[in-house]
């Protein structure tokens, strides 16, 4: 199969023929039909996850058909319509156990504890705990959305961040998982400030229901703003770029007993990143990460997308196919791009 492969971190990709996977006993091989280009797989490029060996296939947000199935799957066959959380858990340890598939001991992650999606098929373990039917009239590339960005915004705003209609919600970064981020909590009923450097971004933030915008590249102090907006904190404030300086702003941001949700990732050469304690002690917020969202659970997102409440299919601004990837993978560092990039094998 075609597939996209980089042989050293930091160092171009190429799209070259591999071998094609096989199914373990517990898992299956999709035939992927879109797959999200997202921030976490430039992360993995950049070599910033301990999990990745070399070579290696990027890819973690994608949707397919099932091309084949281990002998212990007792749920899927080939034909299947489907899609995935980026964590795929084992199904039987102590957080699966609790429902929390989404924190799994054991779990594996396409595109990171083994090769991904930027293929022509990938492989999936344990299947019947992980793969989540795709609807005959969802497009794959609408599915491909929902296994991290979108999906993963849901929980941290609905579940982890405890959203309430009527309350201000901040979101520091408007990429694919900040932009979900901003059309969830405005279906929810919140009031939103959308912040970034990017015009673009903000504008796609307004059409998803941001009743603020904050251009971070003509406001020095993003989080009074947010303050002065909100008349004195955002109760919900999410950092779904991943930065210092977006934490920070998130924190700083929130008014008394409000709640920063941490969704992007935050890679330092120590694996800490100063927080503004002093500020949490003080005003009581409470400081919480979110890591995507059980198969189990999504259930209700897929319904609000049915009725047309959740527009994920919005938020794709670009369809490239794999010959673009290494190119676009590289920009992802400078030049993330407004919206969320379908890559079709």
């Amino acid at each position: 199969m075609r597939a996209v492969v980089f042989e050293r971190f930091g160092e171009p990709a190429e799209v070259r023929e591999v071998a094609d996977p096989e199914p373990a006993p517990h898992g299956v091989v999709v035939r992927v039909e879109a797959t999200g280009l997202c921030r976490s797989d430039w992360h993995g490029w950049q070599g910033h996850d301990p999990d990745i060996t070399l070579p290696h296939v990027p890819g973690h947000e994608l949707a397919g058909v099932v091309e084949a199935a281990g002998d212990r799957v007792a749920g899927w066959r080939p034909g299947d319509r489907v899609t995935v959380p980026f964590v795929c858990a084992c199904g039987s340890c102590g957080a699966c156990a609790a429902g929390d598939q989404q924190v799994c001991e054991r779990q594996t992650q396409p595109g990171f504890t083994h090769w991904g999606s930027f293929a022509r098929y990938v492989a999936l373990d344990h299947a019947d705990v992980n793969l989540v039917a795709v609807p005959e009239d969802m497009t794959y590339a609408t599915a491909a959305s929902l296994g991290c960005r979108f999906a993963t915004a849901f929980r941290a705003v609905a579940q982890q961040g405890r959203l309430a209609a009527g309350e201000w919600v901040a979101v520091h970064g408007c990429g694919g998982v900040g932009l979900s981020a901003v059309m969830i909590a405005a279906a929810s009923g919140a009031r939103v400030v959308a912040v970034d450097v990017s015009p673009r971004a903000l504008e796609l933030a307004r059409a998803f229901g941001a009743a603020e915008c904050v251009d971070a590249t003509r406001t020095p102090d993003t989080a009074a703003a947010v303050r002065d907006l909100t008349g004195g904190g955002a109760h919900l404030s999410l950092d779904a770029l991943g930065s210092p300086v977006t934490c920070a702003a998130s924190v700083n941001g929130l008014r008394r007993r409000g709640r920063h949700v941490q969704v992007g990732l935050l890679p330092s050469s120590d694996g800490t990143t100063p927080v503004p304690m002093a500020r949490a002690v003080a005003l009581e917020l409470e400081l919480l990460g979110s890591h995507g969202m059980a198969a189990h659970t999504y259930a209700p997102m897929l319904e609000l997308v049915r009725t047309g409440a959740l527009r994920p299919d919005l938020l794709v601004t670009s369809t490239i196919g794999l010959d673009a990837v290494p190119a676009a993978l590289a920009a992802m560092g400078t030049a993330p791009g407004a919206g969320v990039t379908v890559i079709e094998p």
